[in-house]
């Protein structure tokens, strides 16, 4: 198992943040979200922005920043429909920030789909590698 578990690590490795990139992503691979809820998608999946302070505000500015120059994120044009939106918060550890999404809204709508490694309950039998 603990042969296997290296092996599956090792092929999906591009998934995994590193030094190099600071994101784990597949690239050349898109995914695409499917809600299980028609249009006009349910207020839940409209929510307003949380309260910030300056300080959050200047943060979360600086993250989305940087993750539309990672191509995570894309901005809007003033003329383009945005059907769902997630409230993020700033987090503070060490005075270092970091964004967080409240998806528990989408996550309700959200189809489940298979994820490409083990999870880790399935590999119980492997505690260390």
């Amino acid at each position: 198992m603990k042969e296997e578990l290296i092996e599956i690590l090792f092929q999906y490795r591009e998934a995994f943040a590193s030094d190099d990139e600071p994101l784990g992503a597949i690239k050349g691979h898109e995914v695409e979200i499917i809600l299980n809820v028609e249009r006009p998608y349910p207020p839940l999946l409209r929510r307003p922005a949380y309260p910030a302070s300056p300080r959050a505000r200047e943060a979360l500015e600086s993250h989305i920043n940087d993750l539309i120059k990672l191509g995570v994120l894309r901005k809007f044009q003033n003329n383009e429909e945005v059907e769902v939106t997630t409230p993020v918060i700033i987090t503070w550890h060490n005075d270092k920030s970091r964004i967080v999404g409240d998806f528990r809204a989408l996550n309700t709508y959200t189809v489940p789909d298979r994820y490409p490694i083990p999870r880790i309950h399935e590999c119980e039998p492997v505690r260390y590698v």
